[in-house]
Order: structure tokens, then sequence, then C-alpha cells
């Protein structure tokens, strides 16, 4: 699982530099034809990872209820954030990865609840087939942040 830590780890870099680049304006502007924005994107990413691993594992996020609620699977966005919203977004990139690959190494995703993912309707059985679908899911988001930025600057 080193290579999937890896990819994640650099996609949370990637995303950290796509939030320092840009303006809070365009990170949460929502283009037309869209339906969210870069900072959703990224916070939904962080949010997803925490309930694929940690929760179905029967275990606690590292993350607060409030920020699961607001950006978990079938959430939108529902007011611009501010930079100090951005700030806390962005501080937990890659700490709860580091965290997660910390608590893989040590063995505590012990059980696991079979979750089947709405994207590609995969069924997750373990913490392996979790860890390997973020970083797919990781990837989706990407190239649609990738979408937005090019419908935002054009």
């Amino acid at each position: 699982m080193d290579f999937v830590f890896q990819v994640l780890n650099n996609t949370r870099d990637i995303f950290k530099g796509i939030i320092e680049n840009n303006t809070l304006e365009d990170l949460n502007r929502i283009p037309e034809g869209f339906n969210n924005n870069i900072i959703w994107n990224i916070a939904h990413v962080l949010v997803s990872e925490q309930l694929l691993t940690y929760r179905l594992s029967g275990l606690e996020p590292h993350i607060s209820d409030d920020l699961i609620d607001r950006y978990r699977k079938g959430s939108a966005p529902h007011a611009a954030l501010t930079e100090s919203e951005v700030d806390e977004i962005k501080a937990l990139l890659s700490p709860t990865i580091q965290k997660t690959k910390a608590h893989y190494d040590q063995g505590i995703f012990k059980d696991y609840k079979p979750y089947t993912v709405s994207t590609t309707g995969n069924t997750l059985h373990n913490i392996d087939e979790a860890l390997q679908f973020v970083a797919v899911h990781e990837g989706l988001h990407y190239g649609y942040i990738m979408a937005l930025l090019k419908a935002i600057k054009h």
C-alpha cells in the first residue's frame, strides 16, 4: 500500500497548491454548468477518505462532524467559505492522510463494514480496497477541479 499512500500524499500536495495559487473568490466560484466549486471538491475528498477508512472500520474519523456533514456524499456548497475555513481544510489535507498511513501501518483497521460505492458500483470489503478506491476517488475529483479551473480561467 506504500504506492497508494504516495499517490494520496502527492494528490493532497497538489490540492494544497491549488488552494495556495487561487483566490478565495476563485475557490468559491461555481461556473455555469457546474454544481459545486473547487474548495467543496477538496473538502469532499478529505471527508470521503475519513469516512471510507475510519468510519467503515468502526473507528472515529479525525475531522469534525461539522466538516463531515457539510462535505459528505450528497452535499453541495451552501455558502462561500471564508479564508479561515479554507485554511482549516488546507491544514487537514496532509496530516489526515499521514495519520491514516500510520494507523494502517499499526494495523488498527481490523474490521470493515462492506460498502458499495456509487461512482463505480464496486463493493469495498476491507481497508486495502477502501484505500485503493480513495486514490481513484481523489483522482476523479482532481480531474473535476481541473475542469473547474479551466472554466473559471477562460
